[in-house]
Parts: C-alpha cells; sequence; structure tokens
C-alpha cells in the first residue's frame, strides 16, 4: 500500500476553532457553517481519516508544464474535469499523480473542509506543500484555518461580511461560479444556518465525525436516530455502556477506542 508520512487523526471542530474563524473573518457563526457545508458535506474527513480531497488534473497539467499528458491524460491534462468518483476514489488519482511528480500531485488537489488548492500554501503561510497537507490531515480546526486565510488572502473577507454570495463565490470558486450555483447554495445554507446554528452541538458533531464508519450519517451536530443506532453500534461492538445521548465523556471514549493516527494512504 502507498503511503506518504502525513499522520491523519480526523480530529473535528472544536468550539476554539469555529471561533477563531468567526472573529477573524468578522462574521457570524451561520455564515462560517454555510462555507463549509458548500464545500464539502459539513465534514472534512472521510470514514478512514483521510482529509476529504479533489484531484484536479488540470492544475497537475500546469505545474508539470503538459510533460505527463500523452501517457496520462486522467491525471494530467489542460481541460477540467474528468474527477470520476469521489471520497477515497481521489486518492487513487492522487497517488498515480505523485508517482509522476509528488509536490505538483499534492498541491494539484484541494483539501478538507474548504476544499483549498495546495497549490496556495505559501500565501496561507505554510512553509511548504507537506506542511500543508500535514495540517489539513491533522484536523479540521487546521482545515477551517486554510480557508480562512485564503479568504483574507484573496480580499474576500468584505464580500463575506456584506453577504454579496456572488462576489465572494468567484473569488473563492471561479469565474464560472454560477455553473455549480455556488452563490445561491451559500445563500441557501446560510439561511439554514442562522435559523438553526443554535442547535449545533459540537459533541455530537464530534461523535458524527468519529462514527462516520457506523452508518450513512449526516454530520450536523443535532442527535437524531441515525446518530444514536451509530453510536449504539459502536459502544455495543467495544463493550462499552450504552448511552442516551452524547456528552464530552462519550467523545472522549469514542476517541480512545479508534485507531491511532495513520500515514495518508494513496490507494
Amino acid at each position: 500500500m502507498a503511503t506518504l508520512p502525513f499522520l491523519c487523526s480526523g480530529s473535528p471542530l472544536s468550539a476554539a476553532g469555529l471561533q477563531s474563524a468567526v472573529t477573524t473573518l468578522g462574521v457570524d457563526l451561520a455564515t462560517v457553517l454555510a462555507l463549509e457545508t458548500v464545500e464539502t458535506p459539513g465534514c472534512g474527513f472521510l470514514q478512514d481519516m483521510r482529509p476529504q480531497i479533489l484531484f484536479e488534473r488540470h492544475i497537475f497539467h500546469r505545474l508539470t508544464g503538459g510533460v505527463f499528458d500523452a501517457a496520462n491524460p486522467g491525471i494530467s491534462n489542460p481541460t477540467p474535469g474528468g474527477y470520476g468518483h469521489g471520497g477515497a476514489a481521489q486518492y487513487a488519482r492522487l497517488g498515480a499523480a505523485v508517482a509522476l511528480d509528488r509536490d505538483a500531485a499534492l498541491q494539484s488537489a484541494s483539501w478538507g473542509l474548504g476544499q483549498v488548492m495546495g497549490e496556495h500554501f505559501a500565501s496561507l503561510g505554510f512553509a511548504s506543500i507537506d506542511d500543508m497537507v500535514s495540517g489539513m490531515c491533522g484536523s479540521e480546526d487546521q482545515q477551517l484555518a486554510a480557508v480562512v486565510g485564503f479568504i483574507m488572502a484573496n480580499g474576500l473577507q468584505a464580500a463575506l461580511q456584506a453577504q454579496d454570495w456572488a462576489t465572494y463565490a468567484r473569488g473563492y470558486n471561479g469565474a464560472d461560479y454560477a455553473q455549480n450555483a455556488y452563490d445561491t447554495k451559500l445563500a441557501h445554507y446560510y439561511g439554514q444556518f442562522s435559523n438553526n446554528s443554535n442547535g449545533l452541538d459540537l459533541n455530537v458533531r464530534a461523535a458524527q465525525v468519529y462514527l462516520l464508519g457506523f452508518g450513512p450519517l449526516s454530520v450536523d451536530g443535532q442527535l437524531g436516530p441515525v446518530t444514536l443506532t451509530a453510536l449504539h453500534n459502536f459502544q455495543s461492538g467495544n463493550g462499552q455502556p450504552l448511552t442516551p445521548g452524547v456528552d464530552a465523556n462519550v467523545v472522549a471514549a469514542l476517541a480512545a477506542a479508534l485507531p491511532a493516527a495513520a500515514s495518508l494512504s494513496l490507494t
């Protein structure tokens, strides 16, 4: 199994991480939650603790001068697209690119909650692409901090504060943002979280991140029957007493029972 030396621990968002984003950007919690939900389904990790990624073949083409295009059009191509399946399948594409040019490959993937491109590592304050990927593998707090760094580095803070979703979307997602309804999705989720952000329980959300392999969970910070069933399946399978809900002690028990952080797998 091909691996890279970045330990993936799958650490969920914390209150401190969220508050840092809210304070730095000068926006409300609903705005921050909308940003992450549009880019990923509310979670920056896969169930095996690897960060969510999307490999961009046109970025790899640009960074490598197109030298791999002829033999590897699926991962090096001047035309965007050709993504195939999401989730773990993206790591096979990344692994194939790493075998050709490691640094360019890591820079050609978007990482974590906000799907920030690796090629921006320097403007986000990372010393190297390795430094950035290590952070993305470590925690959702670091993933969110990268989103904040990109927003600040690209002058998008004012548009976000004004809820000028179109201007923000153009700057964050590119000129073709409307094709993906990026701005209308932001407005939709902002409205949703404005009405319900107080219902976000970070203990429940952390448990949902840890329980991704135990059921078709939505990582929304709200305790519903699907989350409770997944929790009880985990607890019964690990010799833990069944609990009627989630608190800090339950989260700590979940974290302690999960496998140790593992190197980033490229298969």
